[in-house]
């Protein structure tokens, strides 16, 4: 077998939707993504949404919107896709990092308060693999500092945190729809709030700064060209028609690979909080605890890769901390710094996870780290 690490979950419908929009003459802000950003809306539960061409450029456009700016600090983990803390960069502000809960792997809101100084703006959450963030102590000490919550949900469509979606408790969220993500648009991402301010703010930052009175060539504030296009959106509104459905098949995936994998030796499965009433599943993420050392895990993990890797089976590590990436190593940064981060970028494993993963996939891949991690 060769099995991906991901696959988006298409079918004649989505390609229809996308051809259809190709015989029309909008091909970019056209109809399509008004209808596209009503219905996420809907489904979100907020009063706005704004489509944009990436999670990235949403949590930029965000990081404008709420005023932050140079040498502002935005407390945020270390954990995590680089793109959360990079969008402070690109506005000259600064990204202060906590350590993550070791077993949610979401920012621990215990370590949240010591890292609060007079620069501090933010806090910005990340629901990392889908799992949300423990948002009630977070949300009860941005409401004492006055301080403005930005919720990474790119990973996290769908999930609930006691009984409430992610993507709701904050100022404003951002989700994302790239091809490994639960529903796609295959680039592309959304802006949801219920801040009218920051919803008029975001649909023009995204459209070079106009205001929506203004014509084609008439500019208000420096803005970009981060639009969804016609085709993105309507390939967006297939995708969205089947998100519980997409939320229950990957559900079983998991459980299918926890049914298999919970008695491994050397294997921690992925943890679920209590917390989380829903959980939409991004990535299936094992730790290796093979090795007496965390170093030995890391290089035994890193083996693991390649001879999966020979077995047609692609894996890779989940996530490389930010704090030790190159760039943010010269701001200062080094190993030691969060070390529930550290441990977890050295062990992480990511395995096949997709929508219309079959069960003899899972079985194949099961059968074969067992296999592995045995020798």
């Amino acid at each position: 077998m060769n099995i991906p690490l991901s696959s988006p979950y298409m079918g004649e419908e989505e390609i229809k939707a996308v051809t259809d929009v190709l015989k029309t003459p909008n091909l970019s802000m056209g109809p399509k993504i008004d209808e596209f950003e009503k219905k996420f809306s809907d489904y979100i539960g907020t009063k706005y949404a704004v489509g944009v061409n990436s999670g990235t450029s949403g949590l930029h456009i965000l990081i404008r919107a709420l005023g932050i700016k140079d040498n502002d600090e935005v407390i945020t983990t270390p954990f995590s896709f680089i793109a959360s803390s990079n969008c402070m960069l690109y506005e000259r502000a600064k990204p202060v990092f906590v350590d993550v809960d070791k077993k949610t792997l979401n920012i621990d809101p215990c370590l949240i308060n010591e890292a609060i100084t007079k620069k501090t703006k933010a806090i910005l959450p990340v629901h990392a693999f889908g799992q949300p963030c423990d948002m009630k102590p977070i949300m009860e000490i941005a409401e004492e500092y006055n301080l403005k919550v930005i919720e990474d949900s790119c990973e996290a469509i769908g999930s609930e945190y006691l009984g409430k979606k992610a993507g709701t408790f904050g100022d404003a969220a951002v989700f994302a729809f790239y091809p490994n993500k639960q529903i796609t648009t295959g680039e592309g991402g959304m802006i949801v709030t219920n801040d009218e301010k920051i919803y008029k703010l975001a649909r023009s930052l995204r459209n070079q700064g106009r205001s929506e009175d203004m014509g084609w060539l008439d500019h208000k504030i420096l803005g970009y060209n981060y639009r969804m296009d016609e085709m993105s959106a309507a390939l967006g509104i297939v995708q969205l028609k089947k998100i519980e459905k997409i939320i229950e098949m990957r559900n079983n995936v998991a459980q299918e690979y926890n049914k298999r994998l919970k008695d491994v030796a050397g294997v921690e499965i992925p943890y679920v909080d209590e917390k989380t009433t829903k959980m939409s599943w991004f990535v299936y993420v094992i730790h290796i605890n093979k090795k007496k050392t965390q170093e030995e895990n890391r290089e035994f993990r890193n083996k693991l890769i390649t001879d999966l890797s020979d077995r047609g089976i692609s894996s890779k590590p989940y996530f490389t901390p930010i704090h030790l990436q190159p760039f943010y190593r010269e701001m200062g940064f080094k190993e030691g710094d969060f070390p529930v981060t550290e441990w977890a970028g050295d062990t992480g494993l990511a395995l096949p996870f997709y929508t219309g993963m079959k069960s003899v996939e899972i079985e194949y891949v099961c059968n074969n780290l067992k296999d592995l991690i045995n020798i």
